[in-house]
Order: structure tokens, then sequence, then C-alpha cells
């Protein structure tokens, strides 16, 4: 039994690793949307369309599903909105990169929390965050949309905390369904003030193309819905800190399918640094594998 676990438990990281691949490709996406559309537009939209698909698994849900909902919907909501709006004025590969720092901020935040830091998990965080830099750090500088998109990642870094501490404690088609509701309805929110004043309501439909329909789809469908959902499921069974490392994968799968399917130039730097992340990845997971498994007693 306890050595089935341990197979469960590598499920469980795959599961985030795919997490992550489908990721790596909204980065695209979001930078073409954000084109037409405010980040809080994009942002309302996606949720809106994710909890028509999560609406059937919000019925019935019990009260306190409801309250972490909200809060885990709250973190993941502001995350999305200022990583939106900050790459109205940064380059996808720079917004990465900042956004890759929860990597770093989970294990030295998990220490309010009472998780022990250890050397291997700083290590490996800051060998990933290295990486990323290879890979992503350029010129470009916004302050105002570096600092957003920096605040973006420690409201990721708190999700990603609370979503391991509270997960166990709920069905995850129910959590991920309140945490899209909450989403929908806070977004639309911030949306309609946003547009207090301004013509960008009216102006919505105009600014809203096929491409950009498309991308919203994806971003709401799989993104959003199908994602949290995986995560609700996998994060009952991985830890905050090891959970952030594997999400540092994400500009690693969005550096390979601007490779694959866009034909962008790789350089010999970014493939160093994306080995350095594959790299910090698979020695906490190693470190994980090696430690000896208990005897069942007899």
């Amino acid at each position: 039994m306890l050595r089935a676990y341990g197979v469960a438990l590598n499920t469980h990281v795959l599961a985030l690793l795919f997490v992550t691949l489908v990721w790596g490709a909204t980065f695209p996406v979001l930078k073409l949307a954000t084109a037409h559309l405010s980040g809080v537009e994009v942002s309302a939209l996606r949720f809106l369309i994710a909890a028509v698909c999560m609406a059937p698994f919000a019925l019935r849900v019990p009260r306190r599903t409801w309250l972490d909902g909200g809060l885990l919907g709250a973190l993941v909501l502001i995350s999305y909105v200022v990583q939106a709006f900050g790459l109205q004025f940064i380059s996808s590969n720079r917004s990465a990169f900042l956004t890759s720092l929860n990597v770093l901020m989970v294990p030295l935040l998990g220490i309010l929390f009472g998780t022990r830091l250890t050397v291997s998990v700083l290590g490996a965080a800051v060998l990933a965050c290295a990486g990323i830099g290879l890979m992503s750090w350029e010129g470009g500088a916004n302050l105002l949309a570096d600092a957003a998109t920096i605040f973006g990642a420690l409201a990721y870094a708190l999700y990603v905390i609370v979503l391991s501490r509270r997960a166990s404690l709920h069905v995850p088609r129910q959590l991920a369904a309140t945490q899209i509701v909450w989403m929908a309805l806070l977004g639309s929110l911030w949306m309609l003030l946003d547009a207090l004043g301004t013509d960008k309501l009216q102006t919505l439909p105009s600014r809203l193309d096929l491409s950009i329909l498309l991308g919203l789809a994806y971003l709401g469908i799989v993104a959003t819905a199908g994602m949290l959902f995986l995560q609700a499921m996998a994060q009952r069974h991985v830890s905050a800190d090891k959970a952030a490392l594997i999400y540092a994968m994400e500009p690693v799968f969005a550096a390979l399918f601007a490779w694959l399917w866009l034909a962008e130039l790789l350089t010999w730097k970014a493939a160093i640094g994306g080995a350095m992340v594959v790299l910090a990845v698979v020695l906490s997971e190693l470190r994980n594998n090696m430690a000896p498994v208990p005897q069942a007693s007899s």
C-alpha cells in the first residue's frame, strides 16, 4: 500500500506538470488579447467562461468550501489581473521571469505558516529562478508593470500555500468550482468598476474578433476550469514548495512551444536556463523518492 501511495504521488506530480504545460501556452494568448482588451477585461471574461463550465459542480456545496474557495479565488484573481495588466507594457518573457519569483516566495512565506525551510528546497528554488532568468531576462523595464507583476507573483505564492493546506479538506471539483464562481463574480465587478466613466463596455463587442474569442475560450475552458480542477486534486498530495518548483516549468514550456510552433529562436542561453529549471524540479523529486520507504508492520 505504501509503495502504491508513492506511485500515486508521482501521478499527482505529473498532473501538476501537465497543468504547467497548458499554462505555457497562455502567455502568447494573453499577449494577443491584451492588445485589444484590458487586463481586467481579459480576466473577467475568461472567468465567466470557466464559471459556465463549472456551474453544475457549484450546486449543493458546503459553506466551508465556499469560504475557502472565496479566499483562493480572490488570490488567484489578483494574480491573473495584475499579470495581464503588466503584459500590456512588458514582454511575455519578462512577465514569465517576474512571475516565476513565486518559486522563491513560497518556501520563504511558508516559514510564516510553520513550514520548515530546508537548504535543498531553497537551493532548488534559487536554481529554478536563475534558470528562468537566463531564459527570460531582458531589457524593456517598466516600473509600474514590473511592480504589478511581482505583486501578482506574491499573490500566487500565497495561493499555492493556502491550496496545499486546504485542498485535502474538500472535494476537488467543488473547490475548483467555488473558486471559479468567486473569480467570475469578483472579476465582473472589477470590470464594471473599471469601466465607470468610460465607454469600455460599449466598445467591448467591437474589440472581440474571432481570434480573441478563441483565445478567451482556451483561457477559460482549458487553462482555468480544467487546470484549477487538476490543481485542487493534485495539491492534496503535493507540498506547496514542490508545487511551486513544478510551476517554474511554465516558461520552459512556453519557450519550447514558441520554438516548435512559431519558429522562434531558441538561444543557447535559453536552452541552458531551461535545463537548469528542469534539473531543479528533477532534483526536488529525486530527493523525495530517495527517502526510505517505511515498512508495513506485520
